[in-house]
């Protein structure tokens, strides 16, 4: 009987252990505290960048990735899951500070005239006819393939 119960005390003891280590508060305020060192490093590494190239991905990618990484790395250090509504509304800061002037330019398509159109619909349509024909036509013909 003493070793049941020593054992249901070992056993309730490692568990409140393992329910700590998995318990993870987030420190949201250091995190907010940390998060803007990031920004910070981001912005000066932003100034060897002409403002006129920051539209261009190419241009800054090292740059962002290292400011992405340390935004993870601080929310790690926080013990906050990374991305969070928190860690997003920075991030989302650090976007309309530098890229607001950035859009995307959509392509906008236009059909064909129709003479091309009705080119391009009608060569599938005959082709398939044509096939469809040659296909009746030797299966009705089976002694020439004898």
């Amino acid at each position: 009987w003493i070793k049941c119960r020593t054992f249901s005390q070992n056993t309730w003891i490692l568990f409140l252990v393992l329910a700590q280590t998995f318990l993870i508060v987030c420190n949201e305020s250091l995190m907010l505290e940390k998060l803007p060192r990031c920004g910070k490093s981001f912005e000066e590494m932003m100034k060897k960048v002409d403002s006129k190239k920051w539209c261009n991905l190419t241009e800054f990618i090292p740059y962002y990735d290292n400011f992405s990484l340390c935004t993870e790395q601080e929310a790690s250090a926080a013990r906050c899951f990374w991305p969070n509504r928190l860690a997003q509304g920075f991030i989302t800061g650090i976007h309309k500070q530098f890229f607001s002037n950035c859009t995307s330019e959509k392509v906008h398509w236009e059909d064909p005239p129709d003479e091309i159109l009705i080119t391009l619909i009608l060569i599938p349509v005959l082709l398939m006819v044509a096939m469809i024909s040659l296909v009746v036509w030797c299966s009705k013909r089976s002694d020439i393939l004898v």
